[in-house]
C-alpha cells in the first residue's frame, strides 16, 4: 500500500530504546524519533493542522501566501504542504538559527528574510513583527502564527499523544519534551494526561527563557530574559499554546550541555538528531533523580542533525563558543578542526628536485618519504637546503640518499596533549594513523600552535 503524497507520510514516527547515555538509569528511556517525518521533523504534524484547519475556516484561501516566524522546521513543514496546496511561502526567522535551516526552506522554493535576534518581540525589526508587517502588506496572505494557533497542540493531542501511549501499551510514566511554542508538549501531555493523569509531563527550558520561573512564580520577570544560543526551545513571551497547568516541571538546561549532548547522541545512539533533542537529553539526564526501576520515560527527538553542520557538529564552532575543551582534543578532532588533507608522500628513488618542488607547491616543511608504498623516511627542508648550499649541481640524485629517519605513528585517537609532548622536543611532527579507514595525515608543531591560540 503507498501514499497518495508526501502529506500522508506524516506521523506514525518510531520510538526507539537508548542503551548508553542513559545506561545509569534503571528506568526504560524510548525516543520518539520525529526525523522520520517527511520534513524530518516534528513540526510537520502541526504545520499541516494549522494549514488543514485554516482552509476550513475560510483563513486561507487558493493562491494564498503564508507568512509565518519560523526557527526553520515549521516552515520547511509549512513549505512541503504549501507546495501540494499550490500556496506560496515568506519565512521571517533569526540570524540565531542554523544557516542550513534557511538554506532548506529556499530549496522548498520560499523566500526567507532573516531578522535580529537580540531584540524585544515589539520591537520592528523581530522577526514575529516583520512577519505580521508582511501579512498586512501582501494580499491574500494568512499568518499561522504557531505561537497562539491552538491547532498546534490539537494535532500532538489527535496524533503524536496517541502514538506515544500506543507504542508503550499505556506503561509511559514520564515525557520529556523542549519546551518553546508549547503545541508538543501541551498537545501530548493533554492527551497522555487523559489516558492516565499520574503521567508526569516534564520540559526542558533554556537559560534566557521565562519558563520555568514562570511555571514556579507565576511572574513574568524579564530579567531572565537574555540571549541564548540553544535552538528550538525557550521564548521571551509566554504562547497560548503553553499551558503551563500541564506541565509538571521545568529544567534548565544550558547551552553548552545542549550542544555538547547533541553530538552524544549522533555518537553514543547512533540517532542523528539536532540542537532542542540534545536539551531535551540533557534535561532528562539531569532530572535522572525522578526515574525510578519500572518506569518507562520518553523523550521527543525533535529534528534532524544534517540542520546543524555549521554549529553544533562543525569542531571550528564548538571551539569557538567555548563548549569543546581544547586539552581534551584528540588528534582526530584536530584532522577534523584543520580541514587536513590526506597525507602526501614522495618515493624513495625520486628526486630531490622533484622532492624540492612539491614541498614548496604545498607548502610543506617535511614530506614522508615511501618505498613501494611503505613509509620508510623523512625528508625536512632543512636538508634540502643544506643539500642545495652544498651541492647545486647535484638536485637529481635520489631522495633516498638524503633522508632522515622515519616521523612516528601514533593513533588518530591520541590526545592533543600527547602530541604536545611529542613535540616539544627534536620531533618536528608525528604521523596520524586513522585505521578505520586506512588514511595518514602529519601533524606539525604549527597545527598545534593554531589550536592553542
Amino acid at each position: 500500500m503507498w501514499h497518495k503524497n508526501i502529506l500522508e507520510a506524516i506521523g506514525n514516527t518510531p520510538m526507539v530504546q537508548l542503551n548508553h547515555i542513559t545506561r545509569d538509569i534503571e528506568a526504560t528511556v524510548l525516543a520518539k524519533v520525529e526525523t522520520f517525518n517527511p520534513g524530518n521533523s516534528i513540526k510537520d504534524r502541526m504545520a499541516l493542522k494549522m494549514i488543514e484547519d485554516a482552509e476550513k475556516s475560510g483563513l486561507l484561501k487558493p493562491g494564498g501566501t503564508i507568512i509565518e516566524g519560523t526557527s526553520g522546521n515549521t516552515g520547511m513543514g509549512l513549505a512541503i504542504a504549501a507546495i501540494l496546496k499550490g500556496y506560496k511561502c515568506i519565512f521571517t526567522t533569526t540570524d540565531k538559527q542554523s544557516p542550513e535551516k534557511a538554506d532548506a526552506l529556499r530549496a522548498f522554493g520560499a523566500e526567507v528574510i532573516v531578522c535580529p535576534t537580540n531584540v524585544d518581540p515589539e520591537d520592528p525589526r523581530s522577526y514575529y513583527s516583520v512577519s505580521s508587517r508582511l501579512v498586512s502588506e501582501v494580499p491574500n496572505s494568512w499568518k499561522p502564527n504557531q505561537y497562539d494557533n491552538l491547532s498546534n497542540r490539537q494535532a500532538h493531542y489527535e496524533s503524536t499523544g496517541p502514538e506515544i501511549w500506543e507504542q508503550t501499551e499505556g506503561t509511559i510514566t514520564h515525557l520529556v519534551a523542549g519546551v518553546g511554542t508549547g503545541g508538543t508538549i501541551t498537545g501530548i501531555g493533554m492527551n497522555l494526561k487523559e489516558q492516565n493523569p499520574h503521567v508526569q509531563i516534564l520540559g526542558v527550558d533554556t537559560y534566557g527563557s521565562v519558563y520555568k520561573k514562570y511555571k514556579e512564580t507565576n511572574i513574568f520577570d524579564k530579567n531572565e530574559i537574555y540571549p541564548y544560543v540553544t535552538e528550538g526551545i525557550g521564548e521571551d513571551f509566554l504562547p497560548q499554546n503553553v499551558d503551563f497547568s500541564i506541565i509538571d516541571y521545568f529544567e534548565k538546561v544550558t547551552d553548552k550541555d545542549a550542544a555538547i549532548m547533541t553530538r552524544r547522541i549522533v555518537k553514543e545512539e547512533g540517532i542523528w538528531v539536532g540542537n532542542s533533542s540534545g536539551a531535551a537529553l540533557q534535561g532528562l539526564m539531569q532530572m535522572s533523580n525522578r526515574f525510578k526501576k519500572g518506569d518507562v520515560v520518553v523523550v521527543i527527538f525533535v529534528d534532524h542533525g544534517t540542520r546543524y553542520l555549521g554549529k553544533m557538529f562543525n569542531d571550528d564552532w564548538m571551539l569557538k563558543m567555548g563548549y569543546i575543551d581544547k586539552s581534551g582534543l584528540a588528534a582526530c578532532d584536530l584532522i577534523n578542526t584543520t580541514n587536513k588533507n590526506e597525507l602526501i608522500s614522495i618515493e624513495a628513488r625520486e628526486t630531490v628536485n622533484a622532492a624540492a618542488q612539491l614541498m614548496t607547491t604545498h607548502d610543506y616543511s617535511q614530506v614522508p618519504v615511501t618505498d613501494q608504498g611503505r613509509i620508510v623516511g623523512t625528508l625536512h627542508e632543512k636538508k634540502i637546503f643544506d643539500h642545495l648550499l652544498s651541492s647545486p649541481d647535484k638536485l637529481n640524485i635520489p631522495v633516498k640518499d638524503i633522508m632522515d629517519e622515519a616521523l612516528p605513528f601514533v593513533d588518530i585517537n591520541t590526545s592533543c596533549r600527547s602530541l604536545s609532548d611529542m613535540l616539544s622536543g627534536q620531533l618536528p611532527a608525528v604521523l596520524v594513523r586513522d585505521f578505520k579507514t586506512d588514511k595518514n595525515f602529519i601533524i606539525t608543531r604549527s597545527d598545534l600552535i593554531r589550536l592553542m591560540l
